[in-house]
């Protein structure tokens, strides 16, 4: 379909848009509503002392929601106000309401954010690009309503929302529910619940009470009503106002007496546009086929209308149509139940001779894409040059990241294709676009159209390619490694690069389902990776992680090491691409945790941080800021990964995505509040569980454990760190549980389970000379050994970790060696390890590791007091409040904080107040002051 700003439109009075359905007649005055109003009152009041509000008025055809919003706005004069309304022959252009509303805020485009900035700019048409993010583009209209609304509040009415484009509805739905300080007001009216609106507040709009119902009827019949037959017509109706007006219109007292209750069977709607259609029907022929013509063209263009009339040879009295239709400066309809009744009520061969009208009458270098829809509807058979034009527009649509409107124009291209080659490619491509809409039904429609015809090696591949990322795109579960490696395996001898990718992918989610694979593990991905040819040319960072990923469980670790290391340092790097980046960057973070690299494992989750910032892929950021979160929490900085993690949080509420919260378990593992670590752990488990994610649940045995054993509940934590030690035991987390494994086994009196598991974690560590490594391994010979050469384990331990920022395991050591210390009887330098391990673990805030170091200290004969709360420099602070205050510290403006964490400027200079209070500071520049910069933010800086 069209750019929207191709689109023939007008600015309407109040700075909107007058879309073709937009300019209505007048409704009535109100009658009764006294309810209603008073909603819409409070909507307004709130608007005046600046706060946010959201509505969807909510009710059937024709009870009175325009009349309501008409209300709100005149309510509303001295307010901003911006208005749209759905049309239902747009609803397969993408972001074409969203044009009205914002087509008068575009010259505001140079006051957001970059990325925002070049979202919008692209959907709508001022620039080529990449397909933006469809939350960015979210985000951009936020901030142009918002920096609007810091002149004046700004009242945002949507009517008929149930016909609103996919894409509009999606970003006014996200808009919706991130208002926050700003005085904006956004309502809807719809007839029925959409999904992208489904949890904001309603306004059920019923019938009108009797009363008013009659007092209404009254109104529209030129004669005096019988009680009976009056109280009849207002029960059939159930004081719809629209039905009360128009369903007696053109009947005498008799027809309504005799026969108003035959049709009391159909459905309201069905009989408001009956009502439209004995009025029409009562008109001339060629007055009949003008109202046919404006009815088929959407864009209620008043040039276009009378061009396809002359085509036809209608030539109407504009009088003759005047009760049903307006052709002034735009085509309006008195309802949309009117063009609705008229187009429904037409034969095919009418509708078709109309639709090669309007083609004809459409510029087909202005707007090729509305012409190319015509065209379509009036085609009688197969038509390729038709095909190839609604081909050209799913191009043009794919690229403002119109995907329902791409794949909408490729399904009627395959209906239209006759040849099977053609039709086979179309139906996939059509199958992809709705797989990356959302529209799995429609996708596996196409994708079964296209199995049917004449299908290549390669076309089949690519069918197993498109089944397998919608079963990865729907749950990243049991199902998707196996569908995945088969459409590798199929593309190998046809596309060798696209199949190298696609075994990467298989590997990612094999990797997610873990020991919860169905059929297809990482093993059986490995293997079949390694069987393939290597790359020609140069490798690239992708195919370096494909080879040390599966060698691990080929060839073994001690081979696959150095390729995973070589693999991740590449990640990490500044000129690695941003497609790879923003694919497999999360895969670098596991290559190097395999590895034990901890500085890599950093430098890889930053760079796809800010690959994905910089992008707006917010898809990818939700998983790349979960990864860091991991990495702060290892580095002992609690609070940069509480930061980390609201913003985590904002992106996931933001795009619904669903990523299992590894970077909150991670935290909840060190950090030991117990109650609340546990309610996230067993829900973790549960839901990952019914997912089919492994990797989830491997993960969160592991937290638990870790907690467990700061408790000192070393069998429970036994029970729990065997559990994850043996899901796919040659990776990163059963590395992490094989210490857990070891402390609780030796602890619980299982000293030769304690033995195996660190000749397991000694084959781990063996093949790298990393510090992390090389300490962990240490620590483990001196948890198993207990001898004298614990001692010097011990030591070596702490000053292979004293290299690394991994300040939660240097402060574990230092309490392993000070409570073996105490058990040997030396209790003064049992209590200068234990005093270094306090001390630690209480500033990172390992409150249960540390409350075990001070009873270990009270037992060595030192008096502890047991630390409180305290309310230090930033610790007031909510994890929100805090990332805003980090990122303003180091000189982020409003729109850049907002832009990062989905919120408006506005919402965040609101926040900023409340920080500043809670800081007693009164600028931006002290925040570099009160809040000090830790080792880990300085290298990630």
């Amino acid at each position: 379909m069209c750019s929207p700003l191709e689109g023939r439109r007008t600015l309407g009075p109040e700075g909107g848009v007058r879309g073709p359905a937009a300019a209505r007649v007048p409704a009535p005055k109100l009658l009764g509503r006294e309810s209603e109003r008073a909603e819409l009152d409070r909507v307004v009041a709130g608007l005046r002392a600046g706060e946010s509000r959201t509505l969807v008025v909510r009710g059937e055809a024709g009870v009175g929601k325009t009349a309501l919003l008409d209300y709100l706005a005149e309510s509303a004069a001295t307010l901003r106000i911006l208005r749209a309304v759905g049309v239902q022959s747009e609803m397969e252009l993408p972001f074409a309401a969203l044009h009205q509303l914002c087509a008068p805020l575009l010259a505001r485009l140079d006051r957001i954010p970059e990325p925002q900035r070049r979202a919008l700019a692209t959907i709508f048409g001022l620039a080529h690009g990449p397909t933006p993010d469809r939350f960015m583009v979210g985000l951009g209209v936020l901030s142009l309503i918002s920096d609007l609304a810091g002149e004046r509040a700004v009242l945002v009415v949507v009517d008929d929302a149930q016909w609103l484009d996919t894409a509009t509805a999606q970003t006014l739905g996200f808009v919706a529910r991130r208002l926050g300080a700003e005085a904006v007001g956004l309502v809807f009216g719809a007839r029925e619940a959409r999904l992208e609106l489904y949890d904001l507040p309603e306004l059920t709009v019923d019938g009108l009470p009797d009363r008013d119902a009659r007092a209404l009827l009254g109104s529209s019949v030129e004669f005096l009503l019988d009680g009976p037959i009056r109280d009849r017509i207002v029960a059939e109706t159930r004081g719809n106002p629209l039905a009360l007006l128009e369903l007696p219109r053109g009947l005498t007292a008799t027809q309504l007496a005799a026969g108003f209750g035959l049709v009391g069977g159909l459905g309201l709607p069905v009989r408001i546009e009956q009502s439209f259609l004995r009025q029409a029907d009562g008109l001339p022929a060629a007055a009949r086929q003008l109202l046919l013509v404006a009815a088929a063209e959407p864009e209620g263009d008043p040039v276009v209308v009378r061009r396809a009339a002359d085509e036809l040879g209608v030539a109407a009295d504009l009088a003759e149509v005047s009760s049903l239709l307006t052709l002034g400066e735009r085509v309006t309809f008195r309802h949309p139940l009117v063009r609705s009744a008229l187009y429904g009520a037409a034969s095919d061969v009418e509708r078709r001779a109309v639709h090669l009208a309007l083609a004809a009458a459409t510029d087909a270098t202005a707007d090729p894409d509305r012409r190319a829809w015509h065209l379509a509807a009036a085609a009688t058979g197969p038509d390729e040059e038709v095909a190839i034009a609604l081909a050209r527009s799913a191009d043009r649509a794919q690229a403002r990241g119109g995907f329902a409107a791409a794949a909408a124009c490729l399904q009627r291209a395959v209906a239209l294709t006759l040849d099977p080659a053609r039709r086979t490619q179309r139906a996939l491509a059509g199958a992809h676009a709705s797989l990356r809409a959302g529209a799995f039904t429609t996708a596996s429609m196409l994708l079964a159209t296209a199995e049917a015809g004449q299908l290549d090696d390669l076309g089949r591949a690519q069918i197993d390619l498109v089944r397998a990322e919608a079963a990865f795109s729907q749950q990243r579960g049991r199902d998707a490694p196996g569908l995945l490696l088969r459409a590798a395996q199929t593309l190998e001898p046809l596309d060798a690069r696209l199949a190298r990718d696609t075994y990467l992918d298989a590997w990612s989610a094999a990797l997610f389902a873990g020991r919860l694979a169905r059929t297809v593990g990482l093993r059986e991905v490995s293997r079949a990776a390694r069987a393939t040819a290597a790359p020609e040319g140069e490798p690239r960072s992708s195919d370096l992680l494909l080879d040390g990923l599966a060698m691990v469980f080929v060839e073994g670790r001690e081979q696959a090491v150095p390729v995973l290391e070589k693999a991740a340092l590449a990640f990490g790097q500044p000129d690695i691409s941003a497609d790879e980046t923003l694919r497999w960057g999360w895969l670098g973070t596991a290559a190097a945790a395999t590895a034990w690299n901890f500085e890599a494992c950093f430098a890889t989750a930053n760079r796809q941080v800010e690959a994905a910032r910089s992008t707006g892929a917010l898809a990818v950021l939700v998983v790349g800021v979960n990864v860091l979160e991991q990495v702060a929490a290892f580095a002992g900085d609690f609070a940069e990964a509480n930061a980390l993690r609201a913003e985590a949080d904002a992106v996931r509420e933001a795009t619904g995505t669903h990523v299992a919260p590894y970077g909150a378990l991670t935290l909840a593992a060190f950090r030991g509040h117990e109650d609340e670590a546990f309610r996230l752990i067993d829900d973790t488990i549960a839901g990952a569980t019914a997912e089919g994610q492994g990797t989830a649940v491997q993960y969160a045995q592991w937290a638990k454990s870790v907690i467990l054993n700061a408790l000192r509940r070393h069998d429970e934590a036994l029970a729990l760190a065997r559990l994850a030690s043996e899901d796919t035991p040659e990776l990163w987390v059963s590395s992490w549980a094989l210490c857990e494994q070891i402390e609780a086994a030796t602890r619980a009196g299982h000293p030769d389970e304690a033995a195996a598991a660190l000749a397991r974690l000694q084959e781990s560590t063996r093949s790298t000379d990393e510090p992390w490594a090389r300490g962990v391994e240490a620590r483990g010979r001196a948890l198993v050994h207990d001898d004298d050469a614990a001692d010097a384990a011990y030591l070596e331990a702490i000053e292979y970790l004293s290299r690394t920022r991994l300040r939660p395991d240097l402060a574990r050591t230092h309490l392993l060696y000070g409570e073996w210390l105490r058990r040997k009887a030396r209790r003064t330098d049992a209590r200068a390890q234990l005093r270094s391990a306090y001390a630690m673990l209480s500033s990172i805030g390992m409150d249960a590791f540390a409350e075990r170091a001070r009873r270990e200290l009270h037992a060595s004969g030192e008096t502890v007091r047991k630390r409180t709360a305290t309310a230090a420099t930033g610790e007031t602070l909510t994890p929100q409040e805090r990332q805003i205050a980090l990122l303003v510290r180091d000189g982020l403006s409003n729109p850049e904080v907002g832009n990062r964490l989905f919120l408006s400027p506005r919402t965040v200079e609101w926040h900023l107040g409340k920080i500043f209070e809670k800081l007693s500071i009164t600028s931006r520049r002290q925040l570099r002051d009160v809040l000090f910069q830790s080792d880990f933010e300085t290298a990630s800086g």
